[in-house]
């Protein structure tokens, strides 16, 4: 069929860069309340839905999904106290709620029922609103909670009593990314500066703030603001014995953070006595103790010891790429003192956590996590047995407590928990496989790519499945995160349409340490889309696809991934997924979440970012539209994390380029009330994957 596609005003916009001109014809796409880009939503839509509505495989997988996807979901849970006072909270989901529900149950009897205590399928008609975040107080009375309307990163806070689920009067608005840390009568967070509902302005100017209960949020006291340097973020925790308060440091999305601490002992009854005087006053800048450096090394604060003076376990990355555990004494924290607990091993330390009276470790083997458990000097206590090749998903204990709780799942095997205590493991919550999972087949594959590093790749089919078939090449690179066995409904549903997935390693995660990310971002960035068609030429040789029978799909970053790779290498590849990408790379920076990403793709302010930038930014290189495979790009209008206006703009332009009209589909999907999947209601992913994946079906023969 021929598609005809909406007509987008070009105009004579133009920015110069360092002596060179660039267009930029569809500037006005970036306003999103505009009625001329609410009426290029519509009409892309207008294309669109009829068309995947329409695919022969879309309802078959919509009903099938829904089965797969109506199995319960546990996290592991999170509780206080032992005993009768002892209060443990969770989520579950029983299979198809859009949102999932808290659960509370008191004291340690095991016949005692749980009850219901936060059930966010009540908060909207349309499961568009969802709980993205929550803290138990230190006695399990309260539940601090983190509310999300339309997927959006913007958040408000409410407190609701466990014994009653009656929410106090406590709410705090002007919150993104936000950490929740209970101290005393209240809890520290995170607050940014308010914003017009809407706005797509550059986040940035935060600061922490201690919240007493029954207090007025302008009332809040001010805990620490950087004066400074309005550019970095901070994250707050209190150590597990309430002596320290520390803030994790980030600038944008780089992990090599800083970290500063107060102490409690000396500064916390001014937080939370009332009758001190001095509890609306900030705390001093003199009172704050600058442990380490922004941008130096990741560290990341596991325990305080305090058995021998005051000592802090710190996982980190300084002098060790694949990351050790050190001690450092804060009386002599000059890192040429640190003493070395877990030593750097041949496979990267993901994390540690210090939880039942020891550590936990959790390192990455190709791309799936082994748990060893050590004690606080680093000897080695044996490993921590999962129930196959996997990811641990959550981890949940005290150090002081005898039993922690892990979450796990693979690629076959749904979301479990597992009670550990004493070196014995049950399952705690769980269900079973909806499939045999013996009757699917997961490899381990490489690629060479053009530099000659060797790039892991998860291969994923049926055991009966028919070669080559049709294959989902799914990428992120980029960010430090690394792609390991996840469960996805979603994908099993491909499986038995026939389909075959592919996860693939690419530089830019640390799948193989911080070494593997450096190696894909910045200037680097261009040897993540050639790690990625190497993928892709390797699962031809290998005879498990075929150019015509090889789809390519990633979302945010891995959208920018798919996007640049189909411009780039389109003669690889039979059809194209390109979700909520980053496609202008000369202006990401200047949008909401998008300053953080300076410090992974580079500024296009600075001469030399900007050559690297313009050579791979999809929107600027889009040329012939006659040779690219279907496309189908998807973003939702509430995206405040990478703005609609990227997948508009793109899409405008490879429509535009195609002449208006082709012969297969460069679509656009605009989903309404809903974001960058930040809790995004059950049926909406249905129906988005439903659609995603009977396209590939469709196009991949």
């Amino acid at each position: 069929m021929a598609f005809t596609y909406p007509s987008a005003r070009r105009s004579d916009v133009v920015d110069t860069h360092h002596g060179r001109v660039v267009a930029d014809p569809y500037r006005w796409l970036e306003d999103p309340d505009s009625p001329e880009t609410k009426e290029f939503v519509a009409a892309q839509n207008g294309v669109t839905e009829p068309y995947l509505a329409g695919l022969p495989d879309r309802d078959a997988l919509v009903e099938r999904m829904t089965e797969l996807w109506d199995n319960p979901r546990t996290d592991p849970p999170g509780w206080r106290g032992r005993g009768d006072d002892r209060v443990m909270v969770w989520t579950h989901n029983d299979g198809l709620a859009d949102q999932p529900i808290y659960w509370v149950k008191r004291g340690d009897d095991p016949s005692a029922e749980p009850e219901v205590l936060l059930d966010p399928n009540t908060l909207s008609d349309d499961g568009a609103v969802a709980v993205v975040g929550a803290a138990l107080s230190d006695d399990g009375g309260l539940l601090a909670y983190l509310v999300s309307e339309a997927g959006s990163d913007r958040q408000h806070l409410s407190v609701r009593r466990t014994d009653t689920g009656h929410d106090l009067d406590d709410r705090l608005a002007h919150l993104r990314f936000t950490s929740i840390a209970w101290y005393g009568d209240g809890f520290f967070y995170t607050r940014w500066p308010e914003v017009e509902p809407g706005s797509t302005a550059p986040v940035k100017d935060p600061s922490i703030h201690y919240h007493r209960i029954g207090d007025d949020q302008a009332d809040d006291v001010l805990v620490y603001h950087n004066d400074d340097d309005p550019e970095p973020s901070y994250a707050a925790l209190v150590t597990e014995d309430d002596r320290y308060l520390v803030l994790i440091e980030y600038l944008g999305t780089d992990q090599r953070n800083g970290l500063l601490y107060l102490d409690l002992d000396d500064h916390g009854s001014a937080l939370t006595d009332p009758a001190s005087g001095a509890d609306r006053q900030p705390v001093p800048d003199a009172a704050w103790v600058r442990l380490v450096e922004l941008g130096e090394a990741i560290h990341s604060f596991v325990h305080h010891r305090a058995d021998d003076g005051s000592r802090f376990l710190v996982h980190t990355d300084r002098d060790a790429p694949n990351g050790r555990l050190v001690d450092i004494d804060l009386a002599v924290p000059e890192p040429d003192e640190w003493v070395t607990v877990v030593p750097e091993g041949d496979d990267p330390l993901e994390w540690v956590d210090a939880v039942a009276g020891e550590l936990v470790a959790a390192h990455l083997v190709e791309a799936s996590n082994r748990l060893t458990r050590y004690s606080l000097d680093g000897a080695v206590l044996g490993e921590l047995a999962l129930p196959g090749l996997g990811t641990v998903t959550g981890l949940s204990g005290r150090f002081a407590e005898p039993e922690l709780y892990l979450g796990y799942q693979s690629f076959v095997e749904p979301p479990t928990v597992l009670r550990i205590e004493g070196g014995q493991s049950d399952v705690w919550a769980g269900a079973e496989p909806p499939i045999d999972p013996a009757a699917v087949v997961v490899e381990r594959r490489h690629a060479l790519s053009t530099d000659g590093a060797k790039v892991g790749m998860f291969v994923i089919r049926m055991a009966d499945a028919e070669l080559p078939g049709p294959v989902e090449l799914y990428g992120y690179g980029g960010f430090s995160i690394s792609l390991t066995p996840t469960y996805s409904p979603a994908r099993l549903a491909f499986l038995e349409a026939g389909g075959i997935v592919v996860i693939a390693n690419l530089r830019g995660g640390t799948e193989h340490g911080e070494p593997w990310h450096e190696q894909g971002r910045l200037a680097n960035k261009q040897q993540v889309f050639d790690d990625f068609a190497a993928c892709a030429r390797q699962l031809v040789a290998d005879g498990l696809a075929t150019p015509g029978t090889l789809g390519i799909r990633g979302g945010s970053n891995g959208g920018l991934l798919t996007a640049a790779a189909m411009i780039q290498y389109p003669e690889l590849f039979g059809a194209v997924v390109s979700q909520v990408p980053v496609t202008d790379m000369l202006r990401y920076q200047h949008f909401t979440a998008g300053r953080f990403w300076t410090v992974e793709y580079g500024d296009a302010a600075d001469a030399e970012a900007f050559e690297w930038l313009m050579a791979y930014s999809p929107l600027h290189n889009v040329g012939d539209a006659g040779s690219y495979p279907p496309l189908l790009i998807t973003t939702a209008e509430s995206d405040d994390r990478v703005v609609p206006m990227h997948a508009h703009k793109f899409a405008a332009e490879v429509q535009h380029r195609a002449g208006g009209e082709s012969e297969q589909p460069l679509l656009e999907r605009v989903e309404t009330r809903a974001g960058h999947g930040l809790g995004k209601p059950t049926a909406k992913v249905i129906e988005e994957a439903a659609d995603i994946y009977a396209f590939l079906l469709h196009h991949l023969s």
